[in-house]
């Protein structure tokens, strides 16, 4: 018994396909992070925030390759990253730097895509945030900051969030006195717009919906929405916290697209109901499949 509990606390080995799987894609968000440094912000003097912003000012304080300043300036945080998060973690981080930093090296002496600073900050920082998002979405990183935030969260009064923020606040201060006030201007969007697609690449773009709904009427609300939806509903067991009494509690998933028919459903069906909808970034298993409508 206590060999089973001790096999389900440990993590399970993965297979050779997901190996290749999680390769592939740290790869390639890592030669895509390094297209939107080399060929839209360094040609045009615009930063990224983090390591890789550091790196940015270093080499055009010295010339040197830029390659050279993120590699060497993340191998602290791999060391963090296994302290932190763990072998699998550091060993796709190590993966993902060292590819970045070969390819920023490989496509320095590329041309710039564009001249127009502001279509350089715009698809730089999507590009990059496209790729910095696949690599997080895999199991890595392609930036120490953040690994260093998570260690002085446990130290400190401030959350991770507020310690990148500081840290990046720091980064363009910087970068306006080494590239100009107008240069760490366009790097702050960059940032954000990079930051943005980060969050579209991790959670994707079919974002769903789930309903918590509370009425006397839950049976014919279910099969309303089984029914005219084509979603399947699960009943809850619960209790008013006032009353005392008895409840069900309907739950459900739904597409951003059939929100709306579901608040129409419940409205018609019983206008006194409780509902309550909250974003899912991802729905896995189960029977999450749509049914046919009739």
């Amino acid at each position: 018994m206590e060999q089973q509990i001790k096999s389900g606390l440990q993590h399970p080995k993965l297979t050779r396909l997901k190996i290749a799987k999680r390769g592939f894609f740290i790869i390639l968000g890592a030669i895509m992070m390094a297209l939107g440094i080399e060929v839209f912000l360094v040609p045009n003097m615009i930063m990224d925030g983090g390591i890789v912003g550091i790196s940015i000012i270093l080499y055009n304080l010295t010339g040197i390759s830029l390659g050279v300043f993120i590699f060497f300036l993340n191998i602290p945080f791999f060391f963090l990253g296994y302290k932190q998060i763990g072998k699998t973690f550091t060993i796709s981080t190590i993966l993902g730097i060292s590819i970045l930093s070969l390819a920023t090296n490989y496509l320095h002496h590329v041309a710039a895509f564009t001249q127009d600073m502001l279509l350089a900050t715009v698809f730089g920082g999507i590009v990059l945030g496209a790729g910095v998002g696949l690599v997080i979405r895999y199991g890595g990183a392609l930036d120490g900051s953040e690994i260093l935030a998570i260690l002085l969260n446990k130290k400190f009064p401030f959350s991770v969030g507020e310690f990148i923020m500081l840290f990046n606040v720091f980064i363009f201060t910087w970068g306006g006195f080494v590239l100009g006030w107008d240069r760490a201007m366009y790097s702050v969007l960059a940032y954000v717009i990079a930051f943005k697609t980060i969050d579209i690449v991790i959670d994707g773009f079919d974002e769903s919906k789930s309903a918590w709904i509370i009425s006397d009427k839950d049976t014919e609300i279910g099969d309303a929405i089984l029914a005219r939806l084509g979603r399947g509903v699960t009943y809850l067991k619960g209790e008013g916290g006032y009353s005392g009494d008895d409840k069900k509690v309907i739950f459900c998933i739904v597409t951003r697209l059939e929100e709306a028919k579901l608040k129409s459903i419940v409205e018609e069906l019983d206008p006194t109901a409780f509902l309550a909808v909250a974003d899912i970034n991802e729905v896995r298993g189960g029977r999450f499949k749509k049914k046919d409508i009739h």
